[in-house]
């Protein structure tokens, strides 16, 4: 089989392996080590083999405790590569969701990191069923006792309908809900990935992102393995060292928060020697949206080309790319559907004409089979005949470019007139003080909802709210203007960097900036 045929990770191990057993896959900035793709091959049989014998086999869940590491990519494979189904958990969760999402996954085993254990053991204490627990230093050699468990035959590769990831989402309110992600889901998408930005074996890519959300997940651990490409894998993101751990990388996928970090380390110190970045052909931005501001800043300071892409962990993260061509990229667009088809939809669920606002939604390959046990969520995310809704407004231009402007439950109305938040975002964001801005709707006797925004301003520069408000009437008009403004240290994001708007509300009391 060849790996553009491969319709599981199993399948895109084995292929890899096969094709180029000595090219490298992933290499680990904390030890120095590489992990091969013939070393990947063999690791990801012996941890298959090690999970049953703690009892497990094909559709069981192994939940993954873990901060990155060449340890926590080979567990999270080899669970996948042996037919299992990986529930990578948040690091982030405060700790009833994390204790939902061990609980609501149905795992029979975790593989934790030793500054979780005594957290994740209490949380498995309240459970109604016995869950093993293998302890497993990230950045470790091997697992403990996987030197001891060797296949005794060849693993039947996994069905392409077999659930592979179920990952759970961190929505604003109410539980987590757990995406079931299926083997030819993933495959399609890591597919889709390399051959919308014309990736290759020679390429490398910078992960930076966390492997519990859905974009390093895709992106940069499974989109390699349809190339054959590499991946440099640092502990974790740092503005101070990034570009010092991408040299030798030939792209980077970032999130907009840490770009925007990036350009604040720019603005202090002396950018980065031109060898870090020689290498670097474009550098991809997903997960939210990019304001346009921070778009122009990036490309002018470090000369290098932003690709912005949107998904959703519902459809293994990208479901929208900007082409390759920098010519052909469409500032402030998400870009075109990538790998699946979209369209714009109304409250009726039908499509709407070109430039129209509605909800965006996908059908292809990439998309989720639905939520784990929550059949109503599962009816209420599809349209009758078949599409994903994303919860995403937005509208599509004459040249299929897609534009995002919110959130369906986030959109501001105000005197009945709509009002997309991302539109106060890039008015604040576009004056020389803001380093950071969200905007969301609140309660008002008179109008139903009027703005208010949150706003981090630049290091050492100083601005009064009635600048920003003069600022904003002149850029917005006086009835978008937000009424109240709140000065914060940072805003609430998400691991993917989204904004999370909902919870902007608790800051309503704090005094008026």
């Amino acid at each position: 089989m060849s790996t553009e045929a491969a319709t599981s990770v199993h399948a895109l191990i084995e292929c890899g392996a096969a094709r180029s057993p000595d090219a490298p896959y992933a290499i680990g900035l904390v030890n120095g080590q590489t992990l091969r793709y013939g070393e990947l091959a063999a690791s990801c049989r012996r941890v298959g083999a090690l999970l049953r014998s703690h009892g497990l086999s094909s559709g069981d869940t192994v939940s993954v405790v873990m901060p990155n590491g060449l340890q926590t990519l080979r567990v999270l494979l080899g669970a996948m590569h042996a037919g299992m189904i990986v529930n990578p958990v948040n690091l982030l969760a405060q700790p009833e969701q994390m204790r939902y999402v061990l609980g609501h996954s149905d795992c029979r085993l975790v593989c934790v990191a030793p500054e979780w254990e005594a957290r994740v053991r209490a949380l498995l204490a309240g459970l109604d069923r016995p869950v093993a627990v293998i302890v497993a230093d990230p950045d470790a050699a091997a697992l403990p006792g996987e030197a001891d468990s060797s296949p005794a035959a060849p693993v039947d590769e996994p069905t392409p309908n077999a659930v592979a990831l179920l990952m759970f989402t961190s929505g604003t309110t109410g539980v987590p809900k757990g995406v079931m992600l299926t083997q030819a889901n993933l495959a399609a998408n890591a597919h889709a990935i390399s051959a919308e930005h014309g990736l290759s074996a020679g390429d490398r890519v910078l992960a930076v992102l966390p492997l519990y959300h859905i974009n390093a997940f895709a992106v940069t651990m499974l989109a390699p393995l349809a190339h054959g490409g590499s991946l440099t894998m640092p502990a974790k993101f740092s503005a101070a060292r990034f570009w010092e751990q991408a040299a030798g990388c030939t792209w980077i996928n970032v999130v907009p928060t840490m770009i925007s970090y990036l350009l604040e380390g720019a603005d202090r110190d002396d950018l980065p020697p031109r060898a870090q970045t020689a290498a670097i052909r474009f550098c991809r931005s997903a997960s939210a949206a990019l304001p346009p501001e921070h778009h122009r800043a990036f490309e002018q300071k470090f000369g290098i080309g932003i690709i912005e892409t949107m998904g959703l962990t519902e459809t293994v993260a990208p479901a929208f790319s900007n082409p390759l061509d920098a010519g052909r990229r469409k500032l402030g667009s998400v870009g075109r559907a990538s790998g699946c088809e979209a369209r714009v939809i109304d409250a009726a669920l039908q499509p709407v004409p070109t430039g129209t606002t509605g909800e965006l939604a996908i059908r292809g390959p990439n998309v989720m089979r639905g939520y784990y046990k929550n059949d109503p969520a599962t009816r209420d995310a599809f349209t009758p005949d078949g599409w994903l809704r994303s919860g995403d407004l937005g509208h599509v231009d004459a040249d299929g470019f897609f534009f995002v402007t919110g959130r369906i439950k986030e959109l501001i109305i105000k005197g009945g007139e709509n009002i997309a938040p991302r539109e106060i975002d890039e008015a604040l964001l576009a004056h020389p003080a803001v380093l950071d801005a969200a905007a969301v709707g609140i309660p008002d006797p008179h109008y139903g909802q009027e703005i208010m925004a949150c706003v981090v301003l630049r290091e050492g520069i100083a601005c009064s709210a009635d600048d920003l408000r003069a600022f904003c009437i002149e850029h917005l008009g006086r009835y978008k203007t937000p009424k109240l403004l709140r000065f914060v240290a940072e805003l609430p994001r998400g691991p993917s960097g989204k904004v999370q708007r909902l919870k902007l509300l608790e800051l309503l009391e704090l005094p008026d900036g």
